[in-house]
């Protein structure tokens, strides 16, 4: 099997950076701050927050297309396709980017917070009442018992 020249770079972990040329079949591997690595983002200081930030853009690019698509405004319809379309993107590989900071977990939580707001008479409602009245967990309970 040959490797993809392309799709390889050199990350330097930590605060030391090494000057290190790598190069393979003659061609320098570009030194990157972060790489994707199935799915997972890793930052040179392997925090989460930047796989976090990559993920709630993309859960909340899901939610309002839920909202843009489905006509029915009916709750148990919407938030089934909530369960199906954003969760698991919020989900994957949680243990492997467990976020630790109140600032990573408010972020994940915000996606749900805000898709629970935009709900039909439950934008009144604070959040923790809505999260009891829809009998969904808070998302950072989910990351750690689903997976």
């Amino acid at each position: 099997m040959s490797i993809s020249i392309n799709k390889c770079c050199m990350l330097n972990v930590g605060k030391v950076t090494y000057d290190t040329c790598l190069s393979t079949d003659g061609i320098a591997l570009p030194v990157v701050d972060s790489a994707r690595d199935l799915g997972v983002t890793v930052s040179r200081d392997l925090s989460p927050s930047l796989h976090i930030s990559n993920i709630v853009a993309k859960a909340h690019k899901r939610s309002a297309a839920i909202y843009r698509t489905f006509r029915s405004h009916n709750v148990d319809l919407l938030i089934r396709a909530y369960l199906t379309y954003v969760c698991p993107l919020v989900e994957h590989d949680s243990v492997i980017w467990s976020p630790y900071s109140v600032k990573d977990i408010d972020t994940i939580e915000a996606v749900q917070r805000h898709f629970t707001k935009r709900l039909l008479n439950f934008s009144a409602l604070p959040y923790a009442e809505q999260l009891k009245c829809l009998n969904l967990p808070t998302l950072e309970l989910r990351d750690f018992t689903l997976t």
